[in-house]
């Protein structure tokens, strides 16, 4: 985590002052509906775009600075957008449930083991029927400079077996401010089948109070923002800010 908090004291390459393309072409074609979920959002230009288009929309990150902001570019916007620090892999812990979750950028930072975790994590608030977009660096992007894993597309459909359907995957297009970059990508959409699976396991050292957080595992933690609601409390509204 501290890698990417670091990142943005700067400008990180994959922060390009707007909306990724593939995004806003998704969001043309009607293929983003309803409430909608921002994983690993930066400072937040995805969600803002599917904000100003009209979807209650969340951000989350766990890099702290990152979420700070895309909170201040939401109030600058006033942008109907909700910004959490919270871990991609306990997305359970936000209480909350959407139609659309998008993840620009953050599949291809997992490790093996992290995948299905993450799968899991997303199917716990992804309403049935839902769609979740990923958006990911291909084997066919060179690793001369370095960057994240490159993923392929087995290795999608493996992660994504499991409660999912995949309605397509297809060749895409990442954009950064490195010139070096080809950008070479895949963009997978799937399908929530079935209700949302019971969370994964957590270790029994996790999950103690700490500050008022709740520690995750590599230092992430979702920052409560109001009191726990029940059954008859009506949801909170969003507001908010690769």
């Amino acid at each position: 985590m501290q890698f990417f908090d670091r990142a943005y004291e700067g400008t990180p390459p994959w922060e390009i002052g707007r909306p990724q393309a593939e995004f806003m072409a998704l969001e043309q074609e009607g293929e983003i509906r309803g409430r909608v979920l921002d994983v690993g959002c930066g400072t937040g230009e995805n969600a803002l775009f599917y904000a100003a288009r009209g979807h209650e929309t969340w951000a989350i990150d766990f890099a702290p600075l990152a979420i700070q902001r895309a909170r201040e570019k939401g109030s600058v916007r006033a942008a109907n957008v909700r910004f959490e620090v919270a871990s991609a892999l306990e997305l359970g812990d936000l209480g909350e449930s959407f139609d659309t979750v998008t993840d620009c950028g953050m599949f291809h930072t997992f490790s093996d083991e992290h995948r299905p975790r993450y799968s899991r994590s997303l199917a716990s608030v992804l309403r049935p029927g839902g769609r979740l977009f990923v958006l990911c660096f291909s084997e066919r992007e060179p690793t001369d400079w370095g960057g994240p894993r490159r993923v392929t597309e087995p290795e999608l459909r493996a992660t994504f077996d499991d409660g999912w359907k995949v309605r397509w995957i297809r060749a895409a297009q990442f954009e950064t401010t490195q010139p070096q970059v080809s950008g070479h990508a895949w963009m997978a959409s799937f399908e929530r089948r079935g209700p949302p699976p019971p969370p994964p396991p957590r270790p029994s050292s996790r999950g103690k109070p700490v500050n008022g957080r709740r520690t995750g595992e590599s230092g992430s933690s979702v920052r409560p923002t109001s009191p726990p609601r029940n059954d008859r409390t009506p949801r909170h509204r969003s507001k908010r800010a690769n």
